[in-house]
């Protein structure tokens, strides 16, 4: 008789794949208690050491520990078919699904597309992560999320990608700066002025790509990460910047008021959508999603953002 639970034998998959007990815990979203304790329970039940406990390098499995982790690994994914097979029986959607965002726009559009998609399949654990374009590539591909919504950035051909709403270009301006009153606003006038670069892997090529087409560089006076303080930097007077995100409220983070404005010519726009490993789109839950983000933004809206169109 098995004592040993799938749960049990998600946490040791995650250990061994992070080498901690603290990152494998932010991971699944459990205490470290609990893993803890179920590492020890399986150890027990096996009668064997899974992991060498290292003070300072963490926790590595053992001879025994990668052997056992490899078919614990096989164990979750005919476990998984099954929990497929009988969601294709039943008609329902149910079990875990990590969906990782793009940073720029996790906190305007993955809160209302989860939240009208858990309404829809209550069935569903749904775990996230905010990333950058980097980070989901690598994600994906070790299946640490299930599919991610993103842009058409550098996309790799390993992965699938399924667009859903386009967002063009604009310059985001303070409402004293000399162009804030312009209906668009070519790059090659912007250049005399300071620029604030968000500066996150791939996303800062597209945006710095507008001007090396014309054969120009920007003055890059400040660079940040993080879009809050992007805005709030630009609302100060330090610079403007070149974003495609525009949520409804024109406000930066510190309640001053942003101006956007349209690029003009050949700006190409980016495509949102969403992107996962083309294996995974075999397995409910991730097919559902992907249904219902197409059905969420079948007009070519997206929920909490305003979208502009691109001038000519």
């Amino acid at each position: 008789m098995l004592r040993f639970t799938l749960r049990q034998l998600e946490y040791f998959v995650a250990v061994g794949e992070c080498g901690s007990i603290a990152l494998a815990s932010e991971k699944v979203n459990v205490s470290s208690p609990s893993i803890s304790a179920a590492i020890n329970q399986l150890e027990k039940e096996f009668g064997l050491p899974l992991f060498v406990r290292q003070h300072a390098q963490g926790l590595s499995l053992t001879l025994a520990g990668r052997q056992m982790m490899a078919q614990a690994k096989q164990v979750l994914n005919d476990a998984e078919q099954l929990n497929n097979l009988a969601g294709d029986i039943s008609e329902t959607i149910r079990g875990p699904l990590s969906i990782g965002c793009m940073l720029t726009f996790a906190q305007v559009v993955l809160p209302p597309l989860r939240a009208s998609f858990q309404e829809k399949h209550p069935d569903v654990r749904v775990r996230q992560a905010e990333l950058n374009q980097s980070e989901i590539f690598s994600q994906l591909r070790r299946a640490e999320i299930d599919v991610a919504l993103t842009y058409d950035l550098d996309l790799p051909g390993d992965l699938s990608f399924h667009p859903f709403a386009s967002l063009p270009p604009y310059a985001i301006l303070d409402v004293g700066h000399p162009l804030a009153a312009r209906e668009s606003v070519h790059v090659e006038e912007l250049v005399p002025y300071p620029m604030v670069l968000l500066d996150l892997p791939i996303s800062a090529d597209y945006f710095l790509s507008f001007f090396d087409g014309a054969g120009i560089k920007p003055n890059i006076a400040e660079r940040t990460k993080d879009l809050g303080v992007m805005r709030s930097l630009i609302a100060n007077g330090f610079g403007y910047s070149i974003g495609n995100i525009r949520p409804l409220n024109d406000l930066a983070p510190d309640g001053k008021p942003l101006r956007f404005v349209p690029l003009a010519g050949d700006a190409r726009p980016m495509n949102v959508g969403v992107l996962t490993a083309p294996e995974a789109e075999n397995v409910n839950v991730i097919r559902a999603f992907m249904e219902h983000c197409k059905t969420a933004h079948s007009d070519g809206q997206i929920n909490g953002l305003t979208l502009m169109q691109t001038p000519s």
